[in-house]
């Protein structure tokens, strides 16, 4: 590997650190970058995976006041992420590279609606709430089915797993943005680092090591600038962040794979 190359992943896993910290979609700047520097599509989706485990964790440190009083909700939804991530690794593994193509770019537009409606749903959600009504019965269901579906995608491919999971919580729960934002932080990190140990027990020859190494480094330092920026977002802002990424990745996904 030649310097220039190094350096270049190096600032991808910066850029998809700080990204997927932010908003979700950080494999759309690293994975492109290692496919075109010649890497084969499972050796840069198996090693991309692992080296972004590093990012996951300074931004879920960094979302850490954010994160106070989550045990609960999160001991109910980390199992979902952590039984997909699983399921999507080995898919990836065992399917054509074709197979959840059609399906991608539905989930991602259906994550985006989601966000766009979620004030919305939201507001509805403090009504009911304050009236003394009970949220409804399926809400905590559809979630926990939806993280493992998030989960899932996110093991096999990554790109807009945060889109999808924010517009998930968005619309299915009462939390500030800033809050969910945090909750995607730690169930994409899960998702990421059951995918990343299912590819070191079953797939160790399809990692590179190296690449893994630099994305790592440079994911790990997104991570901590991502944490900075993201929190300091008002939630109009945010969501318009996540809508604009989910919009470049869907253009990415149909036109540009």
């Amino acid at each position: 590997m030649s310097v220039l190359a190094a350096l270049g992943i190096l600032v991808a896993g910066m850029a998809a650190g700080t990204i997927n910290t932010v908003v979700g979609s950080g494999t759309l700047i690293t994975f492109p970058v290692l496919v075109f520097l010649g890497y084969p599509p499972i050796v840069a989706n198996v090693s991309n995976t692992v080296g972004l485990v590093a990012g996951g964790v300074t931004a879920v440190h960094g979302y850490r006041s954010e994160l106070r009083g989550a045990g609960l909700t999160l001991r109910r939804l980390a199992p979902a992420s952590l039984v997909g991530g699983i399921v999507g690794a080995v898919l990836l593994l065992v399917l054509p590279p074709a197979a959840f193509q059609a399906i991608v770019p539905v989930l991602i537009a259906v994550g985006l609606t989601l966000v766009v409606l979620g004030p919305r749903l939201q507001s509805r959600a403090a009504e009911r709430h304050e009236a003394g009504i009970p949220p409804a019965a399926w809400h905590g269901a559809a979630l926990t089915g939806g993280v493992l579906v998030a989960g899932i995608y996110g093991g096999y491919f990554g790109a807009a797993q945060g889109v999808i999971l924010m517009g998930l919580m968005s619309a299915l729960s009462t939390e500030p943005i800033q809050r969910l934002n945090g909750y995607k932080n730690v169930l994409a990190t899960v998702v990421n680092g059951v995918a990343a140990v299912t590819f070191m027990v079953v797939a160790w020859g399809r990692i590179d090591w190296l690449v893994a190494l630099l994305v790592g480094l440079g994911a790990f330092a997104g991570g901590v600038i991502g944490s900075r920026v993201g929190r300091r977002l008002p939630p109009l802002g945010l969501r318009a962040v996540i809508i604009v990424v989910g919009v470049v990745g869907i253009i990415k996904i149909l036109w540009f794979s």
